[in-house]
């Protein structure tokens, strides 16, 4: 009966702490009914509650990777499976170390090993760092600090850390409870006072605004050189006129689709809308050139310079494999650059752009209505991972601008009737983090503990078992 509520409890905890609209603070909580039964049960009932437990608080994910992303049931059962399998092999280890006398090297184990996985799939995987925990307290402002010296990985292991460390303290005949709860009431406690510190650092506003527009009628790409095509170009360009001037205009992703002889008819008004208003424009579309088919995000000046063309790093699987990646940064003008999308579901990407001066960045984007909140705050994390602002304007999803500490400065969701705008006055400047300098130290410092922790406890063990057998067999010498 323990094994089934322990399950029970742990799934349900991670169904709501997890997922597309994850509750924060359940978060937490979801590791540790499970975490708590693993001394108390046997290996193969703590490996099955905790593999249980999280195959069944992804469930709701299922759905999502089928018909959403329409993922083939092979990847998507790969993720949700192969996840689980991991989450239930931690478990197992944190119950060995526990029983050979090793809290605190079980405490250690469970968010250092979650945070090395979840750092070996964005490098290995097509969806970056999508899959990160981090992202369950991106509305929780002290907490995702953490991410500007540790990318997402560091809040992985502080949700992961702190159930780990309750249940290893909580173990029967666990040796030294006072140090394992006391690092994890550090664990807790300075990354918190950290993010307050950091929370409480003046920054100044700058004279530059950002308009963010939308509209998902229709709701796809749409030829400009056909009627349907211009009459959506006229609705966009009434819209504009009818917002306050802004520095810059954000448009969402794919809202048009072009080539090389119809440009013009896009860049054409929008050139002149932008120098009569004085205003920066960044549109989305599907660009045709040279035979390949690309998503990019097109840069339109008020001051009538070149236009701006970025395309698209990162497609999403099965959805763009049509479309050819791009490998260049782009940059509107010093400090403002452009990217598309799912190309915010990579850390580096956005590290790339800090290294080059880059204090905003201007994304159209496209969303699948239901993970429109939770891609929004993805792209927050970004920002305070690097250090600047993001301008997120996503078709079936969140107009949204977070600053550098991860405030969002204006939001609005898409979707509706007619055009949503936001419009948010930009800081002025980016902010220094060491993650933007030193890239992803932590999750290979969460590796290299990993094996070292295993690695140390697996020779003490032999140590102490050849201790003891010498001892049985020469009970004079011992």
């Amino acid at each position: 009966m323990t094994v089934i509520v322990s399950t029970l409890l742990s799934s349900v905890l991670l169904l709501f702490g997890t997922g597309l609209h994850p509750v924060a603070w359940l978060t937490w909580l979801g590791p540790l009914p499970v975490l708590w039964l693993a001394p108390r049960a046997g290996g193969r009932a703590a490996f099955a509650a905790a593999s249980l437990a999280w195959l069944a608080g992804q469930s709701r994910m299922w759905p999502y990777y089928l018909g959403t992303l329409e993922m083939p049931p092979p990847a998507a059962a790969g993720i949700i499976v192969g996840t689980a399998l991991v989450f239930g092999l931690l478990a197992l280890a944190f119950r060995w170390l526990l029983l050979r006398g090793f809290p605190l090297a079980a405490a250690l184990t469970v968010p250092a090993g979650w945070a090395a996985l979840e750092y070996a799939l964005s490098v290995a995987a097509p969806h970056g760092a999508w899959l990160s925990l981090a992202y369950t307290q991106a509305d929780v402002p002290p907490v995702v600090q953490t991410a500007s010296l540790t990318g997402p990985w560091g809040i992985t292991f502080l949700v992961t850390g702190v159930p780990a460390a309750l249940a290893a303290a909580a173990a029967p005949r666990a040796a030294r409870r006072w140090r394992v709860l006391l690092a994890g009431a550090l664990v807790l406690a300075l990354p918190l006072a950290y993010g307050g510190w950091r929370l409480r650092q003046p920054h100044d506003a700058s004279r530059s605004t950002v308009a963010l527009l939308d509209t998902d009628r229709p709701d796809d790409t749409v030829d400009v050189a056909t009627p349907q095509g211009r009459d959506l170009l006229r609705r966009y360009l009434a819209a504009i006129r009818a917002t306050a001037p802004a520095g810059t205009l954000v448009l969402p992703e794919k809202t048009f689709a072009a080539n090389e002889t119809t440009l013009a008819a896009l860049t054409g008004p929008l050139a002149r809308l932008a120098a009569e208003r004085h205003e920066d424009i960044v549109a989305g579309l599907v660009l045709t050139a040279g035979g390949k088919a690309r998503n990019a995000a097109l840069g339109i000046r008020a001051d009538a310079g070149a236009p701006v063309l970025y395309f698209k790093h990162h497609m999403i699987p099965g959805l763009e494999d049509g479309l050819a990646p791009g490998t260049e940064l782009a940059f509107l003008s010093p400090g403002r650059g452009l990217a598309i999308c799912k190309d915010l579901d990579f850390p580096g990407l956005v590290r790339a752009y800090r290294a080059r001066g880059a204090t905003v960045l201007y994304a159209p984007a496209w969303d699948f209505t239901g993970d429109g909140r939770l891609h929004g705050r993805m792209a927050l994390v970004r920002g305070v991972e690097s250090g600047l602002t993001v301008a997120r304007a996503a078709r079936a999803g969140t107009l949204v601008v977070s600053d550098p500490y991860g405030r969002v400065l204006a939001e609005h969701a898409t979707g509706g009737p007619g055009f949503t705008s936001v419009t948010a006055t930009l800081p002025a400047h980016g902010v220094r983090t060491v993650y933007s300098r030193f890239g992803d130290w932590f999750a290979w410092l969460c590796g290299l503990l990993l094996v070292a922790g295993s690695s140390g406890t697996s020779l003490i063990y032999r140590r102490c078992a050849a201790d003891a057998a010498t001892a049985t067999a020469d009970p004079i010498t011992a």
